[in-house]
């Protein structure tokens, strides 16, 4: 058996032969990790993780592939009449994001409609433009991937509600959705059907997982009432995950929300989701959210990186890796993995501690 058919019968609850190992670095890990290993750069295929990711050219954070979006010869900067204090950069939403000088992968984000009074600035305003995209080199991505024996994962977060308001601002949204303004009814119909025409694409470039998600949860609470989220964003959400699974019955949806979102739960599962990401200790207990769903969805995380992997012993670590993958039991149904990015302060013998606890199960 594969690795990457390892993944998908964990995900499908189906048992697996290996207990699979998954991270993600921020750049000084990185750089300690090439340090650690002189003459190797990737630490997932160090460290035997079964899938490599493909970065959706509409996820918000993906600078890097900003060039494939089509041109629409825009300043942005007429968008910010206020200016900037640090170095910035802008998406592929011509949303701002502001270097942090204390962080090393967060921004502080500007927004460009914020002052929007009208519906039309939202129509006028330079959408990008995937349907004039070129997505010819997606299958070729995904079969390279797929030779190794490895899943192929679609980052494609920040779907419709962070999108949106990264777009809008928070205060704004919420303030429009509240109201019933038919400025949130355009936005989020927009970002929705955007979404929609990248799936389809994915799909049909066979990728096994699709990344979906959006925060909706905070530390404690949700993010918003139940009613508003089934008003304005499961309907959605379902209509993006019908996009994708119209063009490939059996990809994986899974979903990210960080905080609490066990509000959402059902409605997630109702509206397609397969798998939810990433079960954060510190806001959830996986024990309480496995047996009240476990035979209906499945998960990835469950090992937190607030408090366990930057402050915990590796004893810890191993002892959480051990008590989690008992609770999901012999049908799997658990990537067990962190829950987040691994910062700076991850001592690194928790993160051994992580691999080997996986590997000696």
């Amino acid at each position: 058996m594969t690795k990457r058919e390892n993944l998908l019968k964990l995900y499908r609850r189906e048992g697996c032969e290996e207990v699979p190992v998954g991270m993600h670095f921020c750049p000084s890990l990185e750089e300690e990790f090439k340090r650690r290993y002189p003459g190797k750069t990737d630490y997932l295929e160090h460290f035997g993780a079964p899938y490599r990711i493909i970065y959706d050219p509409g996820f918000a954070w993906n600078f890097d592939e900003i060039w494939r979006i089509p041109e629409r010869n825009v300043d942005w900067h007429d968008f910010y009449p206020d200016g900037f204090t640090y170095d910035k950069k802008f998406d592929g939403w011509g949303v701002a994001h502001e270097e942090n000088p204390n962080s090393e992968h967060m921004t502080r984000m500007h927004h460009p409609m914020k002052n929007f009074e009208e519906l039309e600035e939202l129509q006028n305003y330079p959408w990008p433009d995937f349907e004039n995209m070129d997505f010819s080199y997606l299958p070729e991505q995904v079969k390279a991937i797929q030779d190794q024996g490895l899943a192929v994962f679609v980052w494609a977060e920040c779907t419709i509600w962070e999108t949106a308001w990264y777009l809008r601002s928070m205060d704004e949204l919420f303030v429009d959705m509240a109201m019933e303004d038919e400025k949130a009814t355009y936005l989020l119909d927009k970002i929705t059907d955007l979404a929609c025409f990248r799936v389809r694409k994915f799909a049909a470039a066979g990728v096994d997982i699709l990344g979906l998600g959006d925060d909706i949860g905070m530390q404690d609470s949700p993010m918003m009432s139940n009613e508003m989220y089934q008003e304005w964003l499961k309907p959605r959400l379902a209509k993006v995950i019908a996009a994708a699974k119209e063009v490939k019955p059996d990809i994986l949806i899974s979903y990210h929300s960080c905080g609490f979102c066990k509000p959402f739960i059902n409605d997630l599962i109702e509206a397609g989701v397969d798998i939810l990401n990433p079960v954060q200790p510190e806001c959830m207990d996986f024990k309480e959210i496995f047996e009240e769903y476990g035979g209906r969805i499945s998960f990835n995380g469950t090992i937190g990186t607030q408090q366990l992997m930057p402050h915990g012993t590796p004893e810890e670590v191993k002892a959480e890796v051990k008590r989690n993958l008992e609770i999901a039991g012999d049908k799997g149904g658990l990537f067990c993995c962190p829950t987040h990015m691994l910062e700076p302060e991850v001592p690194w013998e928790n993160i051994e501690a992580y691999v080997s606890a996986c590997k000696s199960i």
